[in-house]
């Protein structure tokens, strides 16, 4: 079902009540229509009948500006049969008077906006789980309906060649929070929840981008899932924490939450009570802080699009049962890849369901995102507030013959699915070009280096070479400028493998453990996107190899400490033991012919 935009009308799964009011102002027009001079207002409350109602939208011709305003329906409020709801003259009223208080507040409060140092922002990130850069309109998908995050990127720029420093979660998210490498940080797999997440230091010691936010003068919050240890204790430089008390899991049903480091159990889709968190945030630093005082950092983490793929909101899910999914090829899984431990299902019709299920998670994302949106611009804290929407790393959902990851396969891969990332990036008011994109290599180091120089809180030479960051900042290119020298080749790890990527080249080169050992592996993306065939030992390319091998040993000669390295696996602690590398070292024993092409060494 579209709504009067022509763009899906999302709706939550508790009970719900609809206004929609159409104000034409001259232009002559229907009230369906979206002229310039239309106003159209929106309403979708977000959980209960009794509960506030959410202003998701408003169109004012070309541009769809986020907005939102609360007010409540009487118990004599009616719903017909085609969602519209007849307000009783006293409850219009109300309703039409706090539109119309909000309305008259939204000049002011962007003219208070206006009058701080735009040098010196509100930062709002979304950085979500297994969302691949893949799967979003924005990015080519034809067929996902992510209308929210189109906004966003019609206001910002897109990074088409956004990667990951590891294609799995703990490091990855540990890359954005200190700037590091996972072979400097020390995490170099997922951090298993119920267990080694309490004996695993994770990033304790380390300076964290919360802590140089907190010095610079932001007022901080963490909401969603942190997944770098210790899940329920508050980390240092976030005044505000709201996570998990142990897991993410499961996507609906009972949650148990942290805030502020005591247990809080709720029930119900998860997303949608961490959107509310999220708001509260934000509304309590607009009534403490004010627009023109201090800047806040908001993190905020959903998990939708994380296994297991069977729990989306049913009425999102049921919008791509007529899909074709034809943004996912139809392809066998390489055998130069090694082993597919999550290879798609025989059985097309439950296969069929997995994706909708993962379009559906995708849609829920975006309609998190939205209500967020809505409630910065209903705070007037839209104007001069940088939001970023980016991932941890990517997800196969079918493509190569597999589901997942990066340690969906034995050994390891970085497939450009599980590498690639969504970073789309909007800040009208300093500069950051709209409706645009940018086509440099970067990465999650890069993000912090950016966000950092646009809070003015870069660390200063001393504490800059204690933390020793690869990450350079692409503000000039976001806005517009051209960037000398930027690089040609970007870097990712998983353990105990390294890569190098070029536009044209991708070297892996894998590293033993316990005795067991892989080829390394060349593709050529120019020739061979689909990476199927390993051309590490074609003569014609061994020029290649030894210089992408050259720039991979200096990088690491440089960005990797001792006793984090991801080649010292056996001297670190565990993080989990379905990492691949013990995975391998363990069928070696045990059922050698599963392998095919490891060796022992």
């Amino acid at each position: 079902m579209r709504n009067g935009f022509g763009e899906p009308e999302y709706r939550r799964q508790q009970p719900r009540r609809k206004v929609t009011i159409c104000a034409n102002r001259g232009d002559g027009g229907s009230p369906r229509s979206s002229r310039s001079g239309q106003l159209r207002l929106v309403f979708v409350p977000l959980f209960s009948p009794r509960a506030p109602v959410q202003l998701n939208s408003y169109d004012l011709g070309a541009q769809s500006i986020f907005a939102a305003k609360t007010c409540r329906l009487g118990e004599d409020s009616g719903l017909n049969m085609n969602g519209t709801m007849h307000i009783p003259r006293r409850e219009f009223i109300k309703v039409s008077g706090a539109v119309g208080a909000g309305l008259a507040a939204w000049p002011l409060a962007s003219r208070a906006a206006r009058n701080r140092d735009k040098s010196r922002p509100n930062i709002l990130v979304f950085l979500t789980d297994d969302h691949g850069q893949w799967a979003q309109h924005g990015y080519g998908n034809s067929e996902l309906q992510t209308p929210n995050l189109d906004r966003l990127a019609h206001r910002g720029t897109r990074l088409t060649q956004a990667f990951t420093t590891c294609p799995v979660c703990s490091p990855a998210r540990a890359s954005f929070f200190t700037g590091r490498m996972p072979s400097q940080h020390g995490i170099h797999d997922w951090l298993q929840e119920k267990t080694f997440a309490f004996t695993h230091p994770g990033l304790t010691g380390l300076s964290l981008f919360s802590e140089l936010r907190h010095a610079a003068g932001y007022h901080t919050g963490v909401v969603g899932i942190w997944h770098c240890g210790r899940e329920r204790e508050p980390k240092p430089g976030f005044d505000r924490w709201f996570s998990y008390w142990v897991d993410q899991y499961p996507h609906d049903g009972v949650q148990h939450f942290s805030d502020q480091g005591k247990p809080v159990v709720e029930e119900g889709q998860q997303s949608p009570l961490l959107t509310r968190r999220a708001v509260e945030f934000l509304k309590d630093h607009h009534r403490r802080q004010g627009a023109g005082a201090q800047p806040f950092f908001l993190f905020i983490s959903y998990v939708d699009t994380h296994s297991p793929h069977n729990a989306a909101p049913a009425a999102l899910v049921a919008n791509y049962d007529q899909a074709t999914f034809s943004d996912i090829p139809a392809e066998r899984f390489p055998a130069c890849h090694g082993l597919a431990l999550n290879p798609v299902n025989s059985d097309p019709e439950r296969e069929h369901h997995r994706r909708m299920e993962y379009y559906g998670a995708v849609s829920s994302l975006d309609r998190e995102v939205g209500a967020v949106l809505a409630a910065l611009e209903a705070t007037g804290q839209a104007d001069n507030t940088l939001i970023v929407y980016t991932g941890d790393h990517g997800l196969n959902a079918g493509q190569h013959g597999m589901w997942e990851k990066g340690n969906a396969t034995l050994p390891q891969n970085f497939l450009e699915e599980s590498i690639r990332i969504a970073c789309t990036i909007s800040w009208p008011a300093g500069g950051i070009r709209q409706n645009a994109t940018c086509a440099d290599l970067v990465s999650h180091p890069d993000l912090w280096a950016t966000l950092l120089e646009i809070a003015g809180a870069t660390p200063d030479a001393a504490t800059a070479a204690a933390i020793n960051s690869p990450g350079v900042s692409y503000l000039r290119q976001l806005r517009g400028e051209p960037a000398t020298n930027w690089r040609s080749t970007v870097m990712s790890e998983y353990g105990n493998a390294r890569m190098a990527r070029t536009d044209r080249y991708k070297l892996i080169r894998r590293y033993p453990y316990a005795g067991v050992s892989f080829p390394d592996e060349l593709y050529d993306l120019r020739e061979d996107p689909r990476e199927t065939l390993n051309r590490h030992d074609n003569p014609a390319l061994q020029r290649v190899v030894q210089a992408l091998g050259v720039e991979l040993d200096q990088f690491f000669a440089q960005y990797a400490v001792p006793g984090h390295s991801g080649l010292d696996l056996a001297h670190q602690p565990e993080c989990t033991p379905q990492s691949p590398w013990l995975q391998a070292a363990r069928i070696m024993k045990e059922h050698p012919g599963r392998l095919k092409n490891a060796t022992r060494i």
